[in-house]
């Protein structure tokens, strides 16, 4: 089967087919596309008029608007003229899930039509059947009945399609075959859209939307495999981590999916699904995105645009052979070194080396707070498992689980070394004849040089003390990182891994949207053991600085550099699902449909639940985005009428019809009821 990217050791754009969306151009190396969805009414022309404006002003170049009757999909036409006449002429796009004569008058009208095929005309009841070959033959021919008319009105009016799948939304007839897998989502999608070849319609974006970043990317990369196989061909991606929540968590965990598919060139117009005002989403769908902008003099080389050029290549790789599974989640085989590797979590090493004379007060920025009048220390659960402090030395005894890793001359300074660990780089581990410490944390400078990267590993493989520290100056450096820890494997060597990535951006948002990509990257493949996240000098000082002047409610919590990079860290980690340290929040990003205000509702459930460790807690603004689309959330709150709220425990209905005014006092109670409320410590 042919990999799912041209390459996985240089940034390399995949070619997609073209497709037109009113005059915007999508796919076929053309620019990756910024889009966002309102939230408005769309039976309210003015609001919906004048929130698409403000996203286009924000840099949108298609904005969806929902469209779940027949009588919004016409009121298009009102929403269209009006943004004509005020001299907007900015592509828009209709969403469409249950209901196939709304997409047949939106096709009419706007520029895409966006289909789930999960609801489209398929059926989702949660109910487990046994199809026989000739049972779910003629369920596809009762599809293709029901979706070819839409397919053969996109054809006459020039209208484009999104074949959008989501993870939480897959028909009873996919579960039964496929299961709730990447691969279901693909087949999903793939029935629709050999549907529309078969009527030589060809204008069409694909999407695999879920909001476990796990199976999104795993998706989207069999997604790629399989038009490659099938058709010899792939067609534009949409891009997108559905539900993704707000502020940091949904910068952190949008970057970590989207992200790891941009990396390798995957993508061709991105969505930020963000519980906040939909023109917020622009900007970070714009970090995202231009970080592969081009840059001085493009390549073109059998089909791709290779970006990012280095002097000296990381070595390809035999990608018929690979020793990991890009499509399947499995972390890499290591052994213990102390509290690393093996079936360990992640552990967070936190950067303390830029503050002066390191005090106890300093630990709080990571997770350590020191009561002075009960002479002890209070311990988050999103505490780092190491500092790194330089050269320096601690003149105070730290919390019980934490340690301390010093540059090798501090270390033969100490005089208890029990909590103190070296940091080496590999030349001078294999040469150094002093006492080494039961953990030797050695430095690997991934193909940032012209000497050969892989020259000290059998010197120093299996060698039981050593932690491997992987980092890159590269401009692609997550491709060589990578490329070493495929290189570990092939060798056999298990030593475990920590991932260091450094940012050179400038505002809190870039920095955000950088360690997430990179570092996320690697921990969906499975490659990390341990994080550490820093900042250059001057990005550093900038930070450090201009904290007040950062987006307030996003990073209130945070007041310095060290704070930020140690709860990044951890975001990057529950992202990844590699590693939980705080309550999960799955909720929509709002949209006509919305049923209450779920900033307002999402800021209160998550005032009263965020010291739930491990819960996950979807909260989901309509049905369609409901008890599907929570996909593996623990508990639901999903409004079911104006002003009423049904709640559910996994996907079953436990609650119905609650008053919106005592709603989240009933999800308490649901949470004590099942066992997974326990009260907040002071």
């Amino acid at each position: 089967m042919k990999l799912y990217c041209n390459s996985l050791t240089e940034y390399s754009r995949l070619k997609t087919r073209e497709v037109k969306v009113g005059d915007l151009l999508i796919g076929n190396f053309n620019p990756i596309r910024l889009q966002t969805m309102t939230t408005n009414d769309t039976m309210n022309t003015i609001a919906t008029v004048e929130e698409t404006i403000r996203c286009i002003d924000a840099g949108a170049e298609l904005v969806r608007i929902t469209a779940p009757s027949k009588k919004e999909a016409e009121n298009l036409l009102n929403i269209k003229n009006e943004l004509r006449k005020r001299g907007y002429h900015t592509p828009l796009v209709a969403d469409i899930h249950f209901t196939p004569n709304a997409a047949e008058i939106a096709a009419r009208i706007v520029e895409k039509v966006r289909v789930n095929p999960g609801n489209y005309v398929d059926k989702k009841k949660f109910e487990q059947i046994d199809y026989t070959d000739a049972k779910y033959a003629e369920e596809l021919m009762r599809i293709r009945e029901k979706f070819t008319p839409l397919v053969n009105i996109c054809k006459e009016y020039g209208t484009a399609m999104r074949i959008g799948t989501n993870h939480g939304s897959l028909s009873d007839r996919i579960m039964s075959r496929y299961g709730d897998t990447p691969m279901g989502m693909v087949e999903s999608a793939m029935e629709f859209l050999r549907i529309s070849r078969d009527e030589n319609y060809h204008n069409i974006v694909l999407s695999m939307k879920s909001s476990n970043t796990q199976v999104m990317v795993q998706a989207y990369r069999l997604l790629v495999q399989q038009m490659e196989e099938e058709f010899g061909e792939a067609y534009p991606l949409h891009l997108g981590v559905t539900e993704a929540g707000d502020g940091e968590d949904g910068r952190v965990k949008s970057a970590v999916g989207i992200g790891a598919l941009l990396e390798d060139g995957i993508g061709d117009t991105v969505r930020v699904s963000l519980t906040e005002d939909s023109e917020f989403e622009i900007p970070v769908c714009r970090d995202l995105v231009k970080r592969y902008e081009l840059a001085g003099k493009t390549t073109k080389l059998d089909s791709t645009i290779v970006l990012r050029e280095n002097v000296y290549k990381v070595p390809a790789l035999n990608t018929q052979s690979l020793m990991y599974s890009p499509v399947q989640y499995n972390r890499r085989k290591t052994f213990e070194v102390g509290n690393i590797g093996g079936h360990l979590v992640p552990v967070v090493i936190a950067d303390l080396s830029k503050l002066n004379h390191i005090k106890p007060k300093d630990l709080e920025a990571v997770g350590y707070t020191y009561v002075e009048a009960l002479d002890k220390w209070n311990i988050s659960d999103s505490a780092a498992d190491y500092i790194f402090i330089g050269y320096q030395s601690l003149d105070f005894a730290l919390p019980g689980t934490l340690k301390v890793i010093v540059q090798p001359a501090a270390y033969d300074l100490q005089e208890k070394k029990e909590k103190y660990f070296p940091l080496f780089d590999a030349k001078t581990y294999i040469q150094n004849t002093d006492e080494k410490a039961n953990i030797n944390f050695v430095m690997l400078d991934c193909f940032s040089a012209q000497e050969d990267s892989f020259q000290y590993l059998e010197a120093l493989a299996n060698d039981k003390s050593i932690v491997f520290c992987l980092s890159s100056e590269r401009k692609n450096s997550m491709q060589a990182i990578r490329r070493m820890v495929i290189e570990l494997l092939e060798r056999k060597i298990e030593n475990p891994v920590v991932i260091m990535v450094n940012s050179h951006w400038q505002t809190i948002d870039e920095h955000l949207i950088h360690f997430s990509t990179e570092a996320g990257a690697l921990f969906l493949d499975g490659f990390g053991d341990g994080i550490s996240l820093g900042l250059s000098s001057d990005a550093y000082d900038d930070l450090s600085t201009n904290y007040k002047n950062a987006s307030g409610r996003n990073y209130q919590k945070n007041t310095t550099a060290e704070q930020f990079l140690n709860t990044s860290a951890f975001s990057i980690l529950q992202a990844t699902r590699t590693r939980i340290s705080k309550t999960e929040y799955i909720s929509c990003p709002s949209c006509g449909r919305t049923l209450f205000d779920l900033q307002e509702t999402t800021a209160k459930i998550r005032a009263v639940t965020n010291h739930l460790k491990g819960v996950k807690i979807a909260i989901m603004g309509c049905i369609v985005n409901g008890p599907g689309e929570m996909a593996d959330a623990d508990f639901g709150y999903v409004g079911s009428g104006i002003g009423k709220i049904t709640l559910y425990k996994g996907k079953e209905v436990v609650k119905r019809n609650v008053d919106n005014d005592i709603a989240v006092d009933e999800l308490i109670s649901l949470l004590k009821e099942n066992g997974v409320w326990v009260d907040e410590q002071q």
